[in-house]
């Protein structure tokens, strides 16, 4: 059980590093990225489906991210989802692929999203506390209950806060560097 215990509150720290990681690559830095169109949803055959679901996406250029469509009659919808959306962006098409130049932010515009990407860490932050906070409860309740003893509940308790620490420390450098690439001019 003590081992289930921790494997659990890792599985899930884990899951919480991942999320944030995705979060941060949606946010747009002023350099093209794949993921930049992931929440993005199109109204294509009847349903909402993600571009990358009806096309290829590449950014051949640091400012350029170029979309092939599978289905050529779903430029339209395509392009009216990107423009829609609040990346306020414009994309174009020839006909055969759509190309969205990604402008340069502005100064306040940068500051706003590196304080956006912090107010994410904070969260992704208090996400690994409280998941450190119920499997320590968890331990002092089998504790009390008999399950585990006093020196196993001791040596799991520190190891469960090593594990906080070290997602911690990950969330820290991930923001550190969404953060760098933010005020790249």
């Amino acid at each position: 059980m003590v081992n289930a215990l921790l494997t659990d509150a890792k599985s899930k720290m884990q899951k919480t590093l991942e999320a944030f990681r995705h979060e941060l690559t949606i946010i747009r830095t002023g350099r093209a990225s794949v993921g930049l169109l992931d929440a993005i949803e199109v109204d294509a055959y009847g349903s909402r489906m993600k571009i990358h679901q009806l096309g290829t996406v590449t950014a051949p250029e640091a400012r350029l991210l170029v979309i092939t469509p599978w289905d050529k009659t779903q430029i339209h919808a395509i392009e009216k989802a990107i423009q829609s959306s609040s990346l306020e962006l414009n994309p174009a098409n020839d006909g055969q692929v759509i190309r969205v130049p990604i402008p340069s932010l502005t100064e306040e515009r940068r500051k706003e999203l590196v304080k956006h990407v912090g107010k994410l860490a904070e969260e992704a932050r208090v996400a690994v506390r409280t998941i450190r906070r119920h499997v320590v409860d968890q331990i002092k309740t089998e504790q009390k209950a008999g399950e585990t003893p006093e020196d196993d509940a001791h040596k799991l308790t520190a190891e469960v806060q090593k594990a906080t620490d070290e997602f911690i420390k990950k969330i820290d450098e991930a923001l550190k560097h969404k953060e760098e690439e933010i005020m790249e001019v």
